[in-house]
């Protein structure tokens, strides 16, 4: 026997969820939350459908880099040496 209590929303049900949701967000706002709502969903099937496109192609050896890095290239930003200050003793803090 199936539970009563778990099953899905009916007609009078469905309209006390929509009058919660009204009272929570605002008439105003709903248009916005419904947009909001489809493209999340929209973005969420693309993203599987690529997962699922990209387990179909499995790759049978992973490309080789087309060019190293030469060891004479520079980061982009110097090393900075931390600034300690001399006041700063862990014998201050020992008691």
């Amino acid at each position: 026997m199936i539970n009563p209590l778990f099953g899905m929303p009916q007609g009078a049900e469905w309209l006390v969820i929509l009058a919660i949701v009204v009272l929570v967000f605002g008439a105003a706002k709903l248009p916005e939350l419904a947009r909001g709502t489809g493209q999340a969903l929209r973005i969420f099937k693309t993203e599987t459908k690529g997962l699922r496109d990209d387990e179909d192609e499995k790759p049978t050896a992973p490309a080789a880099p087309s060019e190293l890095p030469t060891a004479s290239s520079t980061p982009t930003e110097p090393f900075v040496e931390p600034v300690v200050d001399p006041e700063i003793r862990s014998d201050k803090h020992t008691g």
